[in-house]
């Protein structure tokens, strides 16, 4: 783990409220991503699933750094993230695994979600970053619109008997306080 990073935080504004995942997650969570169509661009398009998204949840579980995402006012889960430094370099910190319920796309939400989580984790290491599948626009899209910047690193995947070719965007503390997250 990233030392003094807290990986499990409580993180809320007026859209959303992340806490640390927990067992007991698990139905609420597979409620949303059974839903095909969050999965059609994403590298791993099997996660709805449920033998699959068992799998992830497992890993999201084990990682130490899985959140559920709650819409603030209804109070009903609406996805997941997390942090996990194993992939990053020393002074980083991942986020990924996001997913979102389709009447949660559109840009508000994930914006919370990683304005959120990006400047809870700029107070302890200095520059957050983001693994895509190469062929994910969407993702991409949103990674722009957040303010990160895409880098020459890539990180391939082994998935479904191949292998998945990640970029790597990031954000560090100047680009976050200047970009469009900010406020």
């Amino acid at each position: 783990m990233t030392p003094d990073l807290d990986t499990q935080p409580y993180l809320a504004d007026a859209r959303v409220r992340l806490r640390p995942m927990v067992e007991a997650d698990f139905g609420a969570l597979f409620a949303v991503a059974r839903d095909r169509e969050i999965w059609t661009i994403h590298p791993a398009h099997d996660r709805w699933q449920e033998p699959v998204f068992r799998r992830f949840f497992a890993d999201g579980l084990a990682s130490g750094g899985a959140l559920v995402i709650e819409d603030a006012v209804s109070g009903a889960i609406v996805g997941s993230s997390r942090f996990d430094p194993a992939r990053a370099a020393p002074g980083e910190t991942e986020i990924g695994w996001t997913f979102l319920a389709r009447s949660h796309w559109g840009g508000a939400v994930n914006r919370s979600v990683k304005r959120l989580m990006i400047g809870h984790a700029l107070a302890t290491v200095e520059r957050v970053i983001f693994l895509v599948g190469e062929g994910n626009a969407r993702s991409r899209r949103a990674m722009e619109k957040i303010g990160a910047v895409l880098t020459d690193r890539v990180h391939d995947v082994p998935l479904h008997g191949g292998v998945a070719r990640h970029v790597i965007y990031a954000v560090d503390r100047d680009r976050f306080a200047a970009g469009p997250l900010s406020g």
